[in-house]
Parts: C-alpha cells; sequence; structure tokens
C-alpha cells in the first residue's frame, strides 16, 4: 500500500481546486433543491395573490370617534366600502391587544364572519373571555387579544382585522389584515 502524507500547501491547492470546481458546476443535490423549490412556488397560486392582497391601497373610513366608544360594547360598521358582503365591528377591550390602537392599545376590529364557513358572528362578543363566538355552524371561538386567533371549534385561520388609525380624535379603517371570508380579493 503506497500512502503519500500530504503537506499543508498540498491540502491547501487540492482545497482551492475543489472550491473553484463547486463554484463553476452545481452539485445534483443543489440543482435538484434548487429546480424542485421553483416548480413549487410556481405552482402556489396562494403565494401571489397573498403578494397582491399585502399590496393593495385599501381606503380610510371614518367608524367612530375616540369619545363615543364605550368598553365592551361592540360596534358595526361595513369595511371595505362598496363590499356589502364585509361586516366588521370595532371594539375597546379595556386591555391590551394585538393590533390595538388608542393609549391602553386596546381598540381593535375583527370581522364579523367565522374564518371557517363564513358563520355570521354578530352578537356573540364575550366581554369576560374578551372573545367572539361561537360561531353558530361549527361553534369556533377567536380570542380577540391575540390577533383574533382561534381559540376552539373547525376554523384554522384567524379572524380577518381591520387596521386602524386614530386621526384627530377619530378611529379609521385603513386596510385588512387577512383574507375575508368568501372573497379571493377584499377589494373587489
Amino acid at each position: 500500500m503506497n500512502s503519500k502524507v500530504k503537506t499543508g500547501s498540498e491540502l491547501e491547492v487540492q482545497n482551492s481546486e475543489i472550491s473553484e470546481a463547486e463554484r463553476i458546476c452545481m452539485s445534483r443535490r443543489n440543482f435538484l433543491l434548487t429546480g424542485t423549490t421553483a416548480i413549487v412556488m410556481s405552482s402556489m397560486p396562494g403565494i401571489a395573490g397573498a403578494v397582491k392582497l399585502a399590496a393593495k391601497d385599501y381606503p380610510a373610513v371614518k367608524i367612530a370617534s375616540l369619545k363615543s366608544l364605550k368598553t365592551d360594547q361592540p360596534l358595526d360598521f361595513s369595511y371595505p366600502p362598496n363590499n356589502p358582503v364585509s361586516s366588521f365591528f370595532l371594539v375597546k377591550l379595556g386591555e391590551q391587544a394585538g393590533g390595538g390602537i388608542g393609549h391602553q392599545k386596546d381598540i381593535v376590529a375583527f370581522s364579523n364572519m367565522c374564518s371557517h364557513m363564513g358563520g355570521p358572528l354578530n352578537g356573540s362578543y364575550k366581554a369576560a373571555h374578551k372573545a367572539i363566538g361561537p360561531c353558530p355552524l361549527h361553534l369556533t371561538t377567536f380570542d380577540l387579544t391575540r390577533h383574533g386567533m382561534v381559540i376552539s371549534g373547525h376554523a384554522t385561520e384567524a379572524l380577518p382585522q381591520a387596521k386602524l388609525e386614530i386621526i384627530r380624535g377619530n378611529i379609521y379603517a385603513t386596510g385588512v389584515t387577512g383574507l375575508i371570508y368568501g372573497q379571493h380579493d377584499n377589494l373587489a
């Protein structure tokens, strides 16, 4: 058996040759990973839709004055405008909430339609738990302090949340996070 021990300079030359060869051609593994990722990403219609949805310009619509809000008393409104299906509610929770505005970050707005099958959630606000539901169709309940996250039930997505801003003492809806049930585009 003829074994030759390589010196440090010989190993450096060999390593530099390997790294240059790797730079010139792609390994089979990297080729398959890159190609598969490109195919999967291009075949997912939700990716393109989500990017389009995020880039939309929503109109600012006045909902209520800050002074008129009472803790734990929801106020229904329609948003985006010219969409007869979309029904939202605004509520001052009295405790900090994800996406909340105001001094206590406790004013939030969510869709009145369950994200599972569009069941009506109107009138099902539970002040003691800062939740809405259960949905009459499949009993889903949503946590309003955590961006409308599902507490229990069949829904797999949080409630769509309206983005809010306070301008000169008035509350404005300025966008929606998430897709309103039954819509392919919130502004269509």
